[in-house]
């Protein structure tokens, strides 16, 4: 997974924290999960906060 992998991405977080609210995430621990999460393998250079939001959008309509 790279960081344009938005869904992917939201479906793997929604997946290994289910507990988690992602309306109430901050982005440096979103940063830190998705970099954490199996097959993913992409440069934290690469992310910025517009990509962070996309995931967490992303999250929320999974999470919904």
């Amino acid at each position: 997974m790279k960081w344009t992998d938005s869904q992917r991405i939201a479906e793997a977080l929604y997946d290994k924290h289910p507990e988690v609210d992602p309306k109430t995430i901050r982005f440096t621990d979103l940063m830190e999960w998705t970099l954490a999460l199996d097959g993913f393998d992409d440069l934290p250079a690469h992310c910025g906060e517009k990509i962070l939001e996309a995931i967490q959008l992303a999250w929320i309509d999974e999470a919904e």
